[in-house]
């Protein structure tokens, strides 16, 4: 006896559905996860690409599926903002914008195939320059599929403090969580996995895999410890939303301060500082899962297993049965901004119709005609 079979649907969100040996199981997988802790190649998008293409290739050889790097990795982070004033920034703003790249573009490409080849996962930030506009930058996560195609990108709702000096901030339509073998994945940059509307926007699209990207900021006011912020905003997402964080921080190296040396002579005081930076996974359960890195370079690793997720989610499921949608409820426009809407006026609509019209009579008459002769040429 043969038993009947039929294609199985998949709706997007893990869940296959299909009659006979198929499984609605949720997909939750177990995979290895690596956090890169490292420093740019300062203000040099392709040298930095290619650094982060070899760093790609060296989690895979030791069998990570995601590869997580650090904020505004691509070409590095403004630190001139925190220790100059605007005028004088204003040359490094237009280094730091020659320097920029742009998504899709040939250095996000470069990564994309590194990724193919590899077969990972790779969350990278970049600074990311306006199509239209020489004088806007974004802070921006890319994120690139193991088959090395370009899942999305997320631009940083709202740039920190003295950032604002650099960058514009982002829309809703970036905010968003991406199915994939890995598990649903998002991410946000920096101070904005301080933002908990954004943070649940994000859990609320099912997201179990997170990617929080920063960068070392030793110019904090000195009784803040960036290290343990960084640590401490991982754990409150995990928690609160039952899920693995993964992040990943910059360093400074001396590159970086030699050259805010040119800007303010007592650089290496400032941008030298212990616990500036912080890297790791966090579980569902907010606690570390392995050793992270502080200060140091390198890439941290960690085993992930999405099926923690569901225990914890028993007790407190904050985008389910924990929550009173009724009650509380939370609305993403996810519209993407622009800087012109065209409105054409009536008349010039009017034409249009008028002329789409008349070429569509004119095609259907010129067929007309030729099945009219093709009919008298097969009487004759």
């Amino acid at each position: 006896m043969t038993r009947a079979t039929r294609d199985c649907s998949d709706d997007g969100l893990g869940h296959g559905e299909c009659a006979g040996t198929a499984s609605s199981a949720p997909r939750l997988p177990n995979f290895k996860a690596a956090a890169v802790q490292t420093a740019p190649v300062f203000l040099d998008a392709v040298a930095t690409v290619k650094k982060a293409c070899s760093l790609v290739r060296e989690a895979a050889r030791n069998g990570a599926r995601l590869v997580a790097f650090p904020e505004a990795f691509v070409p590095g982070y403004p630190y001139w903002n925190w220790i100059t004033d605007p005028v004088t920034g204003g040359a490094w703003f237009e280094r730091l914008v020659r320097a920029s790249v742009l998504v899709p573009g040939p250095e996000i490409d470069l990564i994309r195939r590194t990724a193919r080849e590899a077969g990972v996962y790779v969350v990278i930030g970049v600074n990311e320059r306006s199509v239209i506009s020489l004088g806007t930058l974004y802070n921006t996560l890319v994120f690139i599929g193991a088959d090395g195609s370009l899942l999305g990108k997320h631009r940083k709702l709202v740039p920190t403090w003295a950032e604002k000096l650099t960058w514009a901030g982002g829309d809703g339509a970036s905010l968003r969580v991406y199915q994939t073998d890995v598990g649903p994945l998002g991410g946000l940059a920096c101070g904005e996995n301080t933002n908990t509307l954004a943070r649940f926007a994000l859990l609320a699209q099912g997201e179990l895999v997170h990617v929080a990207s920063y960068i070392s900021l030793p110019v904090a006011p000195p009784d803040y410890d960036m290290a343990e912020a960084i640590k401490l905003r991982a754990m409150a997402h995990s928690f609160e939303g039952k899920v693995f964080t993964v992040v990943a921080c910059s360093t400074v190296s001396a590159e970086i301060i030699t050259a805010m040396q040119d800007v303010v002579p007592n650089a290496q005081e400032r941008l030298q500082r212990e616990s500036s930076a912080f890297s790791g996974v966090v579980g569902p359960d907010g606690r570390l899962v392995g050793e992270p890195l502080i200060d140091d370079e390198g890439i941290v690793y960690a085993d992930v297993d999405l099926g923690k997720c569901i225990g914890p989610k028993q007790m407190h499921d904050i985008v389910g049965h924990y929550n009173r949608f009724d009650v509380l409820q939370l609305t993403v426009n996810r519209r993407e901004a622009s800087p012109l809407a065209l409105q054409e006026p009536l008349s010039a609509q009017v034409q249009g119709r008028e002329r789409q019209a008349t070429t569509s009579r004119d095609s259907e008459s010129r067929g007309s005609v030729g099945t009219r002769t093709r009919a008298r040429k097969q009487t004759q």
